[in-house]
């Protein structure tokens, strides 16, 4: 029975989990109508040709027509590619056992990672009807920025801040925050969690069945 309820237990933290990656992904790229910012700086412009590139990908009849679905996706995962920093956000979740994985371990989380957060906001992107994004201001120090932005859906404001990395003389995106909740420490306290009473290899092959899971429904 203790098998089963921290089964259920693991199941509800990985749902909720992906609950918030789809629901930050899908805030983060999606902005409707813009309100312009009072003071746009160089990361805000970088999140702004994100959206403006996925709004146009997910507005485009001809891309909407069913035999079209797959390019579709594939076109948004590679807007979405092209801003995300998944080796960062990846590197961010797991925290520490990072350093200790070998340069092929690496590349196999951050492919399982990055599989999962696209797998988790694809349905959510295509069905999206279009509200509006106010952004706020930004923060920079550094190479470090945060792009603070309000949700607008109907008579709700959502609070979403975008945290950027400059490199290579680009902008990108390693964590997204969502009404105070950041995607990245979430699931650093999922795998942490998973870590302290099992191994990597199992963490890993969680990842790859809830990847799996959410990509067949």
């Amino acid at each position: 029975m203790e098998t089963q309820g921290s089964a259920v237990r693991q199941e509800q933290r990985w749902s909720w989990g992906g609950l918030a990656s789809g629901i930050a992904c899908l805030l983060l790229l999606l902005g409707g109508v813009a309100v312009q910012p009072a003071a746009a700086g160089g990361a805000t412009e970088a999140m702004k040709s994100t959206i403006d590139e996925v709004l146009k990908i997910i507005q485009d009849k001809e891309l909407k027509q069913p035999e079209r679905t797959q390019e579709r996706r594939q076109r948004l995962e590679q807007v979405i590619g092209d801003r995300f920093d998944y080796s960062e956000m990846s590197k961010r979740s797991l925290g520490a056992p990072w350093n200790t994985l070998s340069d092929k371990d690496k590349q196999e989380f951050v492919v399982l990672f990055k599989t999962l957060l696209t797998n988790s906001y694809a349905e959510k992107i295509e069905t999206y009807s279009g509200e509006g994004v106010q952004y706020i201001n930004e923060r920079t120090e550094k190479d470090y920025a945060e792009v603070r932005t309000k949700v607008l859906t109907g008579k709700t404001e959502i609070p979403l801040d975008y945290r950027l990395l400059n490199k290579g003389n680009d902008w990108w995106v390693y964590d997204v925050v969502v009404d105070g909740v950041s995607l990245v420490n979430n699931y650093r306290g999922q795998f942490s969690k998973i870590l302290r009473s099992s191994t990597y290899a199992d963490l890993v092959d969680q990842l790859r069945k809830k990847s799996d899971k959410i990509k067949a429904q």
